[in-house]
């Protein structure tokens, strides 16, 4: 039922003086609308009867309410045959109720319309294929369901889009007709949907290209010569193109509305395929400066050549100048394989002084990468060799040869701005004492963010990450493998990585590492929200001194065009202090 309140006359005149007296009262004019009909029918009642649309209107009159009221049963009628009730019966009425109106409408559906007969057919090079039987049987308005204009269209729609993204992108829908029987409350179906000729990819054809050689796109590219056309292919090669670094723009597409043969109705049965590109510049050279509420003031420059040797490598390297960590890398990554397999190798030297512990750690790494952004997955093998310095405690120097596997699952419904669905992400790896390493050692850890709505405006989220070490003991693991919290992307409200085992003045990694977070988010406008948190975690040795500390505040939210951007206001409950947190992409 809803209430709908505008202006009208005060009294029940006769009809002549009514209209003249509630048209010189337009601007007072009081009604109240109430729908009595089953709860599906009502919403969409309510959601489009033009009496409700224009209640709030001030140019609304009496004379256009009395003729909104007498065309509101057709338009009931109208509304309940698209959800399959073709005979409702409707009463209603209109009275006066002191200053105002009342007006009424019940309505009784009565029995829904099924679907009859479905009648398919199929014209074309697919009237001769198996897959036609298959196209029958997952028709998706079979005979018994209820026939609602929607799922109509839909089901229209859908049989259309799956022979269009597979093998058939000329198909169209010929001929479709619902025969509805009000008596027998059936609806027979025919659809006549044309597939046009079978279609085949045929040779790649390239343009744009200047700075890099045309192997860059041909060495990825699984679209042979002969085979079905596939839309997800097309859109594949596009992906793994400008996931590689080298293209800013590109598109891949086959020419379906190629011209006929001359003398021939048929179109081509092969279609090429085109790919045009707009290539990045060959070498890039940068220079930043910035802030991170973890690690201080920052300088950073950058380099970077897509073509380095001559060689179809990439070559990305760093110099970072943090005011508690500085940092200097190159990485080299070999073309991306037909099956999305990436290569890398890379050298880095990193510096940091962080909670009183002096750490200098030297490392070469080799990497496999392959998946999608829905499963990322990764094999790294990695030499480390670190000194770490800690006042009054004589220097340690450890080294080790790692093998870990990591892989990242996303279901989200986006991956810059998620709101709905989950990530997850684990590691496990270990190094062999004696084979360049100097100790043993087994890793893991998972970290999971989940992301719930909470209506249209707001959004719940939930983080948790369990890491855990196995080792005889911690002497000879890089403290890399080794566990520490606190930070804009741990527990917010204490400083980064302090959160962990003492050790003389300095706090050093644990065996153990868990961390809990709880957020709420509101968003105000679509680009700008508030939130307010409850984080909690440590670092420990072993699993009776993993005690939690807590940490809690507010945030502001900007969804930027590079990323969220947030920033926080934490007290840490154990230190009894409030510090400021920035960050930019998803918590993780």
């Amino acid at each position: 039922m809803i209430n709908v309140i505008c202006n009208r006359a005060r009294r029940l005149l006769p009809a002549g003086l009514l209209l003249l007296a509630l048209g010189a009262q337009a601007d007072n004019l009081q009604y109240t609308v109430v729908l009595d009909a089953p709860p599906g029918l009502q919403d969409l009642l309510e959601k489009n009867l033009d009496l409700n649309r224009w209640h709030d209107n001030p140019r609304l009159d009496a004379g256009q309410l009395q003729l909104l009221y007498r065309q509101a049963p057709e338009q009931i009628r109208t509304l309940a045959a698209t959800e399959g009730f073709y005979t409702p019966v409707i009463t209603s009425e209109m009275v006066q109720q002191g200053q105002a109106w009342r007006i009424q409408f019940t309505v009784e559906p009565g029995a829904p319309t099924l679907v009859g007969a479905v009648d398919l057919a199929f014209q074309g090079a697919i009237a001769s294929q198996p897959q036609a039987a298959g196209l029958r049987n997952g028709w998706a308005l079979p005979p018994g369901l209820v026939f609602r204009q929607a799922e109509w269209e839909a089901a229209k729609n859908g049989l259309l889009r799956k022979l269009l993204l597979e093998r058939y992108p000329r198909a169209r829908l010929t001929q479709t007709q619902a025969t509805v029987d009000p008596l027998a409350h059936t609806a027979a179906l025919q659809v006549v949907i044309d597939s046009g000729p079978e279609m085949r990819f045929g040779a790649l054809a390239i343009d744009g290209l200047q700075r890099y050689p045309a192997t860059i796109i041909s060495r990825i590219n699984t679209i042979k010569p002969g085979d079905p056309y596939n839309e997800a292919a097309l859109l594949e090669l596009q992906s793994r193109l400008l996931d590689g670094g080298y293209f800013s723009r590109v598109d891949v597409s086959a020419e379906i509305e190629a011209p006929e043969q001359p003398g021939s109705a048929a179109l081509p049965a092969v279609l090429p395929v085109k790919v045009s590109v707009t290539e990045n510049q060959r070498k890039k050279a940068g220079i930043g400066v910035g802030y991170s509420t973890n690690t201080g003031n920052r300088a950073k420059l950058t380099y970077e050549d897509l073509n380095f040797l001559q060689r179809e490598l990439k070559l990305k390297s760093a110099l970072t100048l943090e005011t508690k960590k500085q940092s200097a890398a190159a990485d080299i990554y070999l073309p991306l394989t037909e099956r999305g397999v990436q290569y890398s190798a890379g050298l880095s030297y990193v510096r940091s002084d962080i909670e009183d512990e002096l750490s200098k750690v030297s490392s070469i790494a080799f990497k496999r990468s392959w998946g999608k952004p829905a499963l990322e997955r990764n094999l790294t093998l990695e030499y480390l060799s670190e000194k770490r310095e800690i006042a009054g405690i004589v220097p340690r120097r450890s080294r080790a040869l790692p093998l870990s596997y990591g892989a990242t699952w996303r279901q989200t419904d986006s991956l810059l701005f998620p709101t709905e669905g989950s990530i997850i992400h684990a590691q496990l790896g270990g190094a062999l004492g004696g084979l360049l390493s100097d100790q043993s050692f087994g890793r893991g850890i998972v970290r999971i963010v989940h992301y719930t709505p909470m209506g249209k405006k707001d959004l719940a989220i939930l983080r948790g990450e369990f890491g855990t070490l196995a080792s005889r003991s911690k002497n000879g693991v890089p403290d890399a493998y080794l566990f520490r919290a606190g930070g804009d992307q741990s527990v917010r409200g204490y400083a980064y990585q302090s959160l962990g085992v003492a050790q003389g003045a300095a706090t050093v990694g644990g065996r153990y590492l868990m961390v809990g977070s709880a957020e709420y988010q509101h968003w105000f406008l679509p680009q700008w929200g508030a939130a307010v948190f409850a984080d909690a975690g440590n670092a420990a040795d072993t699993i009776a001194e993993l005690k939690p500390k807590a940490g809690y505040g507010v945030g502001a939210r900007w969804r930027s065009p590079v990323g969220p951007i947030n920033l926080d206001l934490a007290y840490g409950q154990a230190d009894r202090k409030v510090r400021m947190h920035f960050s930019l992409g998803v918590t993780f």
